[in-house]
């Protein structure tokens, strides 16, 4: 038998191997062994020798694949073989995580004269992978709300306002700089909602002409123009009984802004090219990184349209505006990029750090995530140092250099850089915007923060 032709060299070098090693006849009784299957499964080599492979098998209403169970088709040829992962039974009864590799064995002449398995033991793998996995979900717990990192006191207000909008049906508006996250806000909107089922459409009103942003919106019907050659849906009648998420909405037409006005208020809409009514039901989420209220004074955007879409408005903060989620972002961003490169990066250096949380960002998370692609490309390994980054932040620093301690916190010095410009620009909050370099939606939101009044209040 296969056992007796086994001579003592082969014997050596197989219980050298880490990996366990057993070969069975064809009936499936094992008939040798070397000692990493033994250390595998706790039994002796006397106590497997002799005895059927099904002894390793663990009970039936496991999901796993069990350990004497062969290959699907399998021939018993020379060149069937396989590989999967599989529970094994041990001697004391618990179960160990292996990965079992299947080869026949044969006589030359093409006559099987049983198998071979080659087990490694992926407890350690697995056990990290459990690790890991826990450690994410906590991470995920404490920092991620649907996809947006942030721990900060003003992320968290937003996570609230996300979390009561997704329960209602009313239309939802994303105000945020680009590179804010208004998208990812808009999905975690639907996916918490009770239309999370349901379809979620993205069209972004500024990349399409009027003409094609109408016939992506409401779908046309064949000849309605050149080139429409059958019948179309628009993305409306396919986010039917979903959301639609309406991107940089503030660049509408104001011949398409009273078209969804009207769709809006009769839920219904028509095809370019047809008057028959179709009956839709759609929630709307719309965003923008423009400000709306200055658009409809200078009679770009509707002003019923904009009180019609205007219902839920969530404001988010520039990436300058919540410091204390750039460590949690670059710590998100890094194991991230680390799964998927082959480098051995070792974190962020300390000097790399500082730089970080003082730019300016105006680019917002898109362009620390971009910083960190850029690093990733230049660091060969180590810790990521300032040269390892963009020339625009290890350069040119666009931080100005940090305030002179006075003993006012942060809150008290950006009122008192608020006060300053409205007093400057005689209470004009857009012309204060542009003199403090951020949107008026933050001039809004910071007055109303601090409590000044739209009259200039400088008493402070």
């Amino acid at each position: 038998m296969i056992g007796r032709e086994l001579d003592g060299y082969w014997k050596t070098v197989v219980n050298t191997i880490r990996d366990g090693v057993m070969i069975i006849n064809p009936g499936g009784t094992i008939v040798s062994v070397n000692t990493a299957v033994e250390r595998i499964t706790g039994y002796g080599r006397e106590e497997l020798i002799g005895t059927h492979c099904s002894i390793l098998d663990t009970e039936p209403d496991h999901n796993s694949r069990r350990f004497s169970e062969s290959p699907a088709g399998s021939s018993n040829s020379p060149n069937d073989s396989d590989q999967h992962q599989c529970l094994v039974k041990r001697k004391d009864g618990s179960l160990v995580h292996t990965l079992k590799t299947t080869a026949v064995l044969d006589d030359g002449a093409g006559n099987a004269l049983g198998r071979v398995y080659t087990i490694t033991d992926l407890t350690e793998i697995v056990e990290k992978e459990n690790q890991l996995a826990a450690y994410r979900k906590q991470l995920d717990a404490e920092h991620d709300f649907h996809g947006i990192i942030g721990d900060s006191p003003v992320m968290r207000k937003v996570f609230d306002i996300i979390e009561n909008a997704a329960q209602s049906e009313a239309p939802v508006i994303i105000y945020g700089e680009s590179g804010t996250g208004k998208e990812l806000v808009s999905r975690a909107i639907h996916q918490l909602g009770a239309r999370s089922d349901k379809p979620f459409i993205k069209v972004n009103c500024a990349s399409l002409t009027e003409s094609l942003l109408e016939s992506e919106l409401f779908g046309h019907v064949r000849g309605a123009y050149t080139g429409a050659y059958k019948d179309r849906k628009g993305r409306f009648e396919k986010a039917n009984s979903g959301d639609l998420f309406l991107d940089e909405i503030g660049d509408l037409p104001l011949a398409t802004q009273i078209k969804l006005l009207r769709v809006l208020e009769e839920k219904v809409i028509e095809r370019v090219g047809s008057s028959t009514p179709i009956t839709i039901d759609v929630r709307i989420i719309s965003a923008t990184n423009q400000d709306l209220p200055r658009l409809v004074e200078n009679g770009s955007f509707r002003n019923d349209f904009y009180f019609r879409i205007n219902v839920i408005p969530i404001v988010l903060p520039p990436l300058r505006e919540r410091p204390e989620d750039i460590p949690l972002l670059i710590d998100h961003f890094f194991q991230t990029m680390s799964l998927k490169s082959a480098k051995t990066i070792e974190g962020v250096h300390e000097e790399t750090m500082e730089l970080l949380m003082h730019h300016r960002w105006p680019g917002n998370v898109r362009e620390l995530k971009g910083a960190l692609e850029y690093a990733f490309v230049t660091c060969h390994s180590g810790p990521i140092r300032p040269n390892h980054l963009p020339e625009t932040i290890f350069r040119k620093q666009s931080t100005p250099p940090p305030p002179k301690r006075t003993g006012l916190n942060l809150s008290e010095i950006e009122r008192r850089e608020l006060l300053d410009a409205l007093e400057k620009t005689g209470g004009n909050q857009s012309q204060a915007a542009k003199l403090l370099g951020i949107s008026r939606v933050t001039v809004w939101n910071r007055m109303k923060r601090f409590n000044i009044q739209t009259k200039l209040d400088i008493s402070g």
